[in-house]
């Protein structure tokens, strides 16, 4: 009964607590947000021990939604989408928890909205119909809008308006590519499905046409990881958004970009992604947004807007990763996948503490914060040591993964991204010692307040993760170890092989 229910439970919950708020008194409105979002995270809870570590879909439901156009709702998980959907219940509350003194105004509305977009991201690595998965992407579009638009900084409008014309005008394209896609198999097959084990087991071979649709795929995904030089919108978004929403933004969207060329382009077209000129082009875009998401926060004054541009160079490995196409590699982008999730969504957390503070967020306002307020800096020292992938936390296990996967196809490229590590501490070391461990001589800094019990219930869950991936990263890795490589056996078959068909 679980097995048949339970994602549904998690697309339809968020939406039920949504409508319940509106209705609630104003003052209500967090603690009900908050109550909705851990029922939320305890419905997937299971999902972790339930879950088989084996190659296909898990979890599946197939139920006829529009059946005159070949629409269903059909939903389900793999080792690639599962770890995406803990993720975002595991830090959708603590986003709301994280919000508590942030939002002041329109409470009712802000955690309705956050609801609903956790429907959508939800939904959007859930979905095994190219509707439903085309809908959910557009249902998560929207509330981020409004969470930027109007809970966010000075700027918020031009942030918001520049996420929704680059996002949506990449879905349009994606939108356009799946109904050529799904006409052209119906030419084939006689049946007009959106099915997607349907249409990636008849795709077949689609000529010239197939590098306009994989192009269109490509510009979607490449818009929301975001890819170097589509990354534009998104120190803006970041900046300007409220705390939840850069968390949510880093955390979940931008991973939406990479899940789905996991998911889509590189299934649907492999002999377009895997050409030898396209695949060049992909890493070396990769190899660019790793040094140059690098280099640009390096000379960042807004300690937001720094790691904003560290997602950049993030992402980048996690494109590595997956045009590698080694186990590891595949492997190792999933895990940065996760643990930019964390160690970033941590720092996000951390500047928005310090934003409520001081109401800044220059780094040079600050220094010697180590002696008034010792445990935000310890957990600032530890998630930023992190995020540069020092050995025994969750980000050296990803990212050594992919360096040492992609060696083995590409060792040049390999090498290149090795350079990413060492600028990582070039941009977060100096800013962490600027912060905290220089002197302490501004007056407005001596009576900061320590973390509080709220702030240490969102941040040390974090934590707690950050270090048990480090030291033990095995369940992970098992678990998503035969969705990879059906995933690299489905774009690369071995030589007399078929190859593995996702269902």
């Amino acid at each position: 009964m679980y097995a048949q229910a339970v994602l549904t439970a998690l697309l339809a919950w968020p939406c039920v607590g949504a409508v319940a708020l509106l209705v609630a008194p104003e003052r209500w409105a967090k603690h009900l947000a908050l109550a909705a979002s851990l029922v939320e995270f305890a419905i997937s809870v299971p999902l972790w021990w339930v879950f088989q570590p084996a190659a296909g879909m898990q979890f599946q439901l197939d139920v006829p939604w529009i059946p005159d156009w070949g629409i269903h709702y059909s939903v389900g998980v793999d080792g690639i989408s599962l770890f995406m959907v803990l993720l975002t219940t595991f830090l959708v509350p603590l986003s709301v928890l994280g919000s508590y003194r942030y939002i002041t105004t329109h409470q009712r509305a802000f955690y309705a909205l956050l609801l609903v977009l956790t429907s959508g991201m939800v939904g959007v690595f859930v979905s095994l119909d190219l509707f439903l998965f085309y809908v959910m992407w557009e249902v998560m579009l929207i509330p981020m809008y409004f969470i930027i638009g109007v809970w966010g900084g000075e700027n918020r409008l031009y942030a918001a308006i520049k996420f929704f014309i680059y996002t949506f005008l990449g879905s349009l394209l994606m939108l356009v590519a799946i109904l050529a896609l799904v006409y052209l198999v119906a030419q084939r097959t006689g049946l007009y499905s959106f099915s997607y084990g349907h249409v990636i087991a008849n795709i077949g071979r689609l000529g010239p046409l197939a590098f306009w649709l994989f192009g269109a795929f490509f510009l979607a995904f490449a818009i929301k990881v975001p890819m170097f030089p589509f990354h534009t919108w998104l120190p803006d978004a970041h900046v300007e958004a409220p705390t939840a929403g850069s968390v949510l933004l880093a955390g979940i969207l931008l991973k939406m970009g990479t899940y789905g060329f996991l998911r889509f382009a590189v299934p649907f077209f492999p002999q377009v992604a895997l050409h030898p000129a396209v695949r060049t082009g992909i890493i070396a875009l990769a190899l660019i947004g790793i040094l140059y998401g690098g280099l640009v926060a390096m000379v960042q004054p807004d300690f937001k807007k720094l790691i904003a541009y560290s997602s950049v160079s993030h992402l980048g490995f996690v494109m590595l990763g997956i045009w590698a196409l080694t186990l590891q590699s595949v492997q190792g982008a999933l895990m940065v996948m996760i643990n930019h999730g964390l160690s970033t969504g941590a720092l996000f957390f951390l500047v928005g503490m310090l934003y409520e503070r001081r109401h800044t967020r220059l780094i040079e306002a600050f220094g010697g914060l180590a002696k008034v307020v010792p445990l935000f800096a310890a957990i600032l020292t530890l998630v930023s040591l992190s995020s540069i992938g020092l050995p025994a936390t969750n980000g050296f296990v990803g990212e050594f993964l992919v360096l040492v996967g992609s060696f083995r196809t590409h060792p040049v490229a390999a090498t290149i991204a090795t350079t990413g590590v060492i600028v990582a501490a070039m941009y977060l070391l100096p800013a962490l010692q600027r912060v905290i461990y220089n002197p302490l001589d501004k007056p407005e800094n001596q009576g900061l307040a320590d973390l509080s019990p709220r702030e240490l219930a969102v941040l040390l869950p974090l934590v707690a993760c950050i270090v048990w991936i480090g030291v033990y990263p095995t369940p992970f890795l098992r678990r998503m170890e035969p969705s990879a490589q059906r995933f690299i056996e489905s774009v690369r078959p071995a030589p007399g092989a078929t190859a593995a068909v996702a269902r």
